[in-house]
C-alpha cells in the first residue's frame, strides 16, 4: 500500500499522470483518500471523478462539475471550459489541478481517449493536470488496446494493489484489533484466522466483513474468542 502510495505521489508531485490497478477489495478507495490527504490544499486541489460508463459529452460533465467549472454546453465547448479552469487554477492560484477518476475500468474505449484531449495544453508542451486512473484490473487489458496507445503512454506509472497471503491476513487482523482498536490479546484462535483466510482469500473487504460478522457472533454466544465455526457461520450471513 504504501508502496504504491508513494509512487503515485511521486508522479504527482513531477506533475504526471499514472495508473492505479487492483482487485475489487484490495484497498484502492482507500489508497485514493490517502492520496487526497496526502497533497496539501496550499498547492493542490483534488478532484474526484466516478466512471460508470458515460458517454464524451457526460465524462467532461462530470469532470466540469467535480472541477467548479461550468457543465453545459457542447462537447467541444467542454472540454474548453474544463482546459481554461484547470489552466487558471495553475496560473491564477497556483494551485495544481489533480483529477481522480475511479472505476475507471468502467470506461468506454471512445471514452477514454478524450483524456488524451483534455491534458493537452499548448500542443502538450505543458503539463498542467495530472490525471490518476483507479480501476480494477480490467483496466490494464483496456489500456492495451491500440487504439488507446496514446492514453497509456501519458501515465508514468503503473501503481498494483494485491490480495493478502495468509500471514499478511493474520497481521492485518491483529493490527486491526490491537493497535487501532486497542485489545489485549487477538480475538481469533488460529483456526479462525485460517477460515477468515481459505474464505476471504486475502481480499481486506471480505476479510473485514468475515472478522466483523464473527466477533458478533461469538459475542451474542457469550464465546471470549472467534473460532472457525462462527467464521463460518459469518460466510452463511454475508453470502447465503
Amino acid at each position: 500500500f504504501e508502496a504504491a502510495l508513494n509512487g503515485l505521489l511521486r508522479n504527482i508531485h513531477l506533475r504526471l499522470s499514472a495508473a492505479l490497478i487492483g482487485a475489487s477489495g484490495t484497498g484502492k478507495s482507500a489508497l485514493l483518500r490517502a492520496i487526497d490527504d496526502a497533497l496539501p490544499d496550499a498547492r493542490f486541489r483534488v478532484s474526484y471523478v466516478k466512471v460508470t460508463g458515460l458517454s464524451k459529452r457526460d465524462l467532461c460533465r462530470e469532470v466540469a462539475t467535480a472541477i467548479g467549472a461550468k457543465p453545459a454546453g457542447s462537447y467541444p465547448m467542454l472540454v474548453r471550459s474544463i482546459q481554461e479552469h484547470l489552466l487558471g487554477r495553475t496560473e491564477a492560484d497556483g494551485l495544481r489541478p489533480v483529477i481522480l477518476f475511479d472505476d475507471a475500468h468502467e470506461f468506454r474505449p471512445d471514452v477514454l481517449g478524450v483524456l488524451r484531449v483534455l491534458g493537452n495544453f499548448e500542443m502538450d508542451s505543458r503539463l498542467v493536470v495530472s490525471f490518476v486512473l483507479c480501476g480494477q484490473t480490467p483496466l490494464r487489458t483496456l489500456l492495451r488496446r491500440d487504439n488507446l496507445e496514446d492514453v497509456a503512454r501519458r501515465l508514468a506509472s503503473y501503481a498494483t494493489l494485491r490480495l493478502l497471503s495468509r500471514d499478511e491476513s493474520g497481521r492485518y487482523l491483529t493490527h486491526r484489533c490491537c493497535t487501532i482498536a486497542g485489545v489485549d490479546t487477538l480475538p481469533f484462535d488460529t483456526p479462525a484466522l485460517d477460515a477468515i483466510y481459505e474464505i476471504g482469500r486475502g481480499n481486506l473487504r471480505a476479510t473485514d466483513q468475515l472478522a466483523r460478522v464473527s466477533l458478533q457472533l461469538a459475542s451474542d454466544q457469550d464465546h471470549p474468542v472467534v473460532g472457525s465455526n462462527h467464521v463460518v457461520e459469518a460466510r452463511k450471513l454475508l453470502w447465503p
